[in-house]
């Protein structure tokens, strides 16, 4: 329950505090920010064209990958700019609307990515258990069906976070604690009743990324099980290689989301600032950290980087 003596009815705009209690340090935040925004374009731009222009890649786990990298461009696209021009121009006026639109995009492309990596985990299960029929299973119509379910689970899980947002009619402050608009970080500010705002927002983590969790540690315990039967070492080097650059990719993605779970549950309180950190760190580590994943631990995608550099350098 939250109260307020003088409320705000619903303002027309707000006021993202950026990093509060660092805001002195905002100019250094911006360099490994910027940093990371020009590694990620950069990256998932020509993991993305590689896997297009390459025909041989054209097979379910490059094109899931070439899914992921969009995904990792939109999800950076709608975070970082605004975290930039709150630190460099100190622009941290934000319309209502344009609060609802980024409540609504950035989760989205979270939990798409959160989804892809399940259709990755489920590619690597199928090339595991079944790879003679690998390329009939996972076919142009069951990649295509595959993203549109993770584009409508996405879809359907967040609409209800900007409409539930434009009905809070007063607020304690116009300012909210955070570098972009969260949904809970704008319910936490409001006046009334929020414990509907809580349930729907544990709703959307149980049924998006905790869902995917469990389904890709049940996949991969499978998917070891198999690989353990197989009596020669050198097989199973070979088929666990094939999963590793995955593997990296889902502990990156959801390690920042386990910590801060866990940390709540066993009662430790981090200082705002150290939470808005990690929360940070959810949107920007795993896109900078995906292509370059892939681009050392693939073959296909190293000898395309190389002859990409070689290029350049003649």
């Amino acid at each position: 329950m939250s109260s307020c003596n003088n409320s705000i009815t619903q303002p027309l705009i707000f006021i993202l505090a950026g990093i509060p209690g660092l805001e002195s340090a905002h100019g250094w935040f911006s360099v490994p920010f910027f940093l990371i925004f020009i590694i990620t374009l950069i990256g998932n731009v020509t993991i993305f064209n590689i896997v297009c222009l390459e025909k041989s890649l054209h097979e379910p786990m490059f094109l899931l990958l070439a899914m992921l990298s969009v995904v990792d461009l939109c999800l950076v696209s709608a975070t970082v700019p605004r975290m930039l021009g709150i630190f460099w121009m100190n622009a941290k006026e934000i319309s209502f609307d344009a609060c609802l639109t980024q409540m609504f995009f950035i989760p989205l492309f979270y939990v798409m990515e959160s989804g892809i990596l399940l259709a990755m985990a489920f590619d690597r299960f199928v090339a595991i258990w079944y790879p003679l029929r690998y390329t009939t299973i996972l076919d142009s119509s069951t990649l295509v069906k595959m993203a549109t379910a993770i584009l409508v689970r996405a879809v359907t899980v967040l609409t209800p976070a900007p409409i539930l947002a434009k009905r809070l009619e007063s607020f304690q402050t116009q300012v909210i604690a955070y570098s972009y608009c969260a949904y809970m970080a704008v319910v936490m500010i409001a006046c009334g009743d929020i414990s509907s705002h809580i349930v729907y927002g544990l709703m959307v983590i149980v049924a998006s990324v905790g869902i995917d969790l469990v389904l890709i540690i049940v996949s991969y315990t499978i998917i070891l099980r198999a690989v353990f039967r197989i009596p020669s070492w050198e097989a199973r080097g070979k088929a666990l290689s094939t999963c590793g650059s995955h593997l990296c990719v889902i502990g990156l993605f959801y390690s920042p989301v386990v910590f801060s779970v866990l940390s709540q549950m066993l009662g430790y309180h981090m200082a705002p600032y150290l939470q808005i950190i990690i929360d940070n760190l959810y949107f920007l580590v795993p896109p900078m950290a995906n292509p370059l994943i892939y681009a050392v631990r693939t073959k296909q995608m190293q000898e395309w980087v190389l002859r990409i550099l070689s290029c350049h350098r003649s």
